[in-house]
C-alpha cells in the first residue's frame, strides 16, 4: 500500500489551508497540505471573469505577507489567485496537488485519509476545504420551460455565455449582485430576485473612513459569536447570505437592475415571484449559494440535521479533528481572505497543545 504518515494533515490548499500551514510551519510541525486542484489559487481562477473581492487589499493579506496592492483597491480574482500561489512559495509550504480525499475515518488513535492517489495516516486532521462545495438549486428549477436557459453561478464566466436578452438572477447576495451588474453592462435586461441581505460596502465613502479599519473591526469583533448582534447576523448569513460588500441595492437599482421579490415557484414553465408576478424571461442565473460536502467524512461529528458539532472549529465526537474557514466560525470575517488567519492561529494552537 502506498501510504504516508504525518503528525498533521491539512485538507484543502486554498486561503484557509495556507494560513493554517503558515502557523504550523512556524512551529516546525510535521505536516502536509493536500489539495485537489492542480495549482494553488485555482479555486479563484475558475470564478467569473469580472469578479473582484468585496474587501479592499489592506484586509486581504494572509498571516505574514500583506496583499501587494494599494490601499482601498479591490483585487481581481486572478490577482488573488496569484497572491495565494506566491504566498505558498514564499513560505515554502508543503503542498501536494491533485489529491482528492475520498474518505476520512478513524483508525485507533489516528485518522486515515483515502485519496485518489495515496493513503495518509495522521494524528491530527484539519479540514480547510471551505463551505462552498456543492451548488444549491431549487428543486422546482426542473419545472422551467426548456426554452429558458439556466445556469448556476459557479458555472458563470461572463455575459458572452448568455444569449438571452432578458435574464433573471435569483439570489441577491454578493454573487447575484455582481453577476447582475455584469449582465447589465452587456446590454441585457436584468431582474434580481431576493431579499435584502443588508450591506457593508467597503468601497463607499463611509467604508473608506480611516482606510476602512472601523468597518473591519466591526466585522471581526462586533459581528462575532460573542455578541448578541453577531449571533443574530450569523443566523441570517446561514439562511440568506452575507451582507453586500462592494455595492448597494440602491446602486444596483440606479444602474438599471430591476429589483424584484423572491422567486416563489414555477407557473406554467415561467418564474413566479412572491407578489404573484410572472416573469417572461429567456434565461435564469441561480446565485442561490452552495452547501458543504461532507460525504467523505465517516466520523460521528454531525447532528441529526447534518450540521457540524463544534466550538470555534474544535470538533465534538472526534478528538484532534478540526475545521477552519467555516462561515461565522468566530466572526463575519472568518471566511474572508483577511480573516481566516485569526481562526487558523487558534486551531493550530489547539493542535500543538
Amino acid at each position: 500500500m502506498n501510504e504516508k504518515t504525518y503528525e498533521t494533515i491539512v485538507i484543502g490548499g486554498g486561503q484557509t489551508g495556507l494560513a493554517v500551514g503558515y502557523y504550523l510551519s512556524r512551529q516546525a510541525a510535521d505536516f502536509i497540505i493536500i489539495d485537489e486542484n492542480s495549482r494553488t489559487g485555482d479555486s479563484w481562477r475558475s470564478r467569473w471573469d469580472s469578479l473582484r473581492l468585496f474587501t479592499p487589499s489592506q484586509f486581504n493579506g494572509l498571516p505574514g505577507l500583506p496583499f501587494p496592492r494599494p490601499k482601498n483597491y479591490m483585487p481581481t480574482k486572478d490577482e488573488t489567485a496569484d497572491y495565494l500561489e506566491d504566498y505558498a512559495l514564499h513560505f515554502e509550504l508543503p503542498i501536494l496537488h491533485g489529491i482528492k480525499v475520498e474518505q476520512l475515518v478513524r483508525i485507533g488513535q489516528r485518522y486515515r485519509l483515502s485519496t485518489n492517489n495515496l493513503t495518509f495516516i495522521a494524528k491530527n486532521a484539519i479540514i480547510a476545504t471551505g463551505p462552498f462545495r456543492l451548488p444549491k438549486i431549487p428543486p422546482f428549477a426542473s419545472e422551467l420551460d426548456p426554452a429558458i436557459f439556466q445556469l448556476h453561478s459557479n458555472a458563470y464566466t461572463n455575459s458572452g455565455q448568455i444569449q438571452s436578452g432578458s435574464v433573471l438572477v435569483v439570489g441577491a447576495g454578493n454573487s447575484g449582485a455582481e453577476i447582475a451588474l455584469d449582465l447589465l453592462r452587456s446590454g441585457k435586461r436584468v431582474y434580481l430576485s431576493g431579499r435584502d441581505v443588508g450591506q457593508i460596502p467597503a468601497n463607499s465613502k463611509f467604508g473608506k473612513i480611516l482606510d476602512g479599519h472601523p468597518i473591519w473591526w466591526f466585522m471581526s469583533h462586533i459581528l462575532s459569536v460573542n455578541t448578541p448582534i453577531g449571533r443574530k447576523v450569523s443566523k441570517s448569513e446561514f439562511s440568506h447570505g452575507a451582507p453586500l460588500g462592494r455595492t448597494t441595492r440602491q446602486e444596483l437599482e440606479d444602474a438599471g437592475v430591476e429589483l424584484v421579490p423572491r422567486l416563489a415557484k414555477i407557473q406554467s414553465g415561467l418564474p413566479q415571484l412572491e407578489d404573484g408576478r410572472v416573469l417572461s424571461v429567456e434565461g435564469i442565473i441561480w446565485a442561490t449559494g452552495f452547501r458543504p460536502d461532507h460525504s467523505w467524512i465517516d466520523l460521528p461529528i454531525f447532528d441529526d440535521e447534518g450540521l457540524l458539532m463544534h466550538e470555534r472549529g474544535v470538533v465534538s465526537g472526534a478528538p484532534r479533528v478540526y475545521f477552519v474557514g467555516l462561515p461565522f466560525q468566530t466572526a463575519l470575517s472568518s471566511s474572508l481572505l483577511g480573516g481566516v488567519g485569526t481562526d487558523a492561529a487558534y486551531i493550530v494552537d489547539r493542535v500543538l497543545k
